[in-house]
């Protein structure tokens, strides 16, 4: 009997193995407040939004490209009276976030420390400003268990196919795991690989799709992490041999 070479994994980061929108959120709120006697949190909240789309060419994704766009937002709002004091604060939010300890998800060890021990080439792929996202990885204590960490600028088609091509992997035998249907399921899906999508409470707007990918045998929902060595054991029996 032929066999079966298992599945190359691929993890998100943010949100599916360490806590980071809450964070995000919490300094959103702050960001509310400190402009409440100018607008309402709600005029706020798009004025930031729409600038944070039209930055990310230049800025990227992370606190600081949100922390730049928190300024811009808040001179914008203000007609350029924002006070120094405020300024001040706003840079904190950015830094507090960038300060952060890194908080795992429930589970998470366990299950890549399983996962590693089946044998599956497990790669973390995850989007942001190079150096904090490098300086998360080496505070998780998972970097041993991937044996490739990549940070990319955007999660695309494109991106995927370079980082399947550079370790060899084909799209047909690689899962991907996510919490962003946007950014970490449907690319994947494009492409022909697998993808299981792990809700996070809290998704950037950015981050949502208005119709969720299809693809029957190929898309799995799942609750939590903890679910995932059970559907990689189920695929093993029905996929074909590589």
């Amino acid at each position: 009997m032929t066999a079966i070479a298992p599945l190359a994994l691929g993890f998100d980061a943010d949100d599916t193995l360490w806590h980071n929108e809450t964070l995000f959120a919490a300094a959103h709120a702050k960001f509310h407040a400190l402009l409440a006697a100018h607008h309402d949190p709600a005029t706020v909240e798009r004025a930031l939004y729409a600038t944070e789309l039209r930055n990310l060419p230049l800025y990227g994704y992370g606190a600081k490209g949100f922390t730049l766009s928190a300024i811009e937002t808040a001179i914008e709002l203000t007609a350029g009276r924002v006070s120094a004091k405020k300024l001040h604060e706003l840079l904190a939010l950015g830094r507090d976030i960038l300060a952060h300890p890194v908080e795992l998800l429930e589970s998470v060890p366990d299950v890549l420390a399983t996962l590693a021990a089946s044998g599956h080439r497990m790669v973390l792929i995850t989007k942001g400003d190079l150096h904090h996202q490098e300086r998360k990885i080496a505070a998780s204590g998972l970097a041993p268990h991937f044996l490739a960490t990549e940070v990319v600028s955007e999660k695309d088609d494109a991106t995927y196919a370079r980082v399947l091509a550079r370790h060899g992997i084909a799209p047909d035998r690689f899962l991907m795991v996510g919490n962003s249907l946007k950014s970490d399921i449907a690319p994947v899906l494009r492409l022909g690989g697998l993808a299981a999508h792990i809700p996070y409470p809290l998704t950037w707007e950015h981050e949502k799709l208005a119709t969720p990918p299809e693809a029957p045998g190929r898309f799995f929902n799942l609750a939590s992490l903890r679910e995932l060595p059970a559907l990689i054991a189920r695929l093993s029996t029905v996929l074909p041999s590589a």
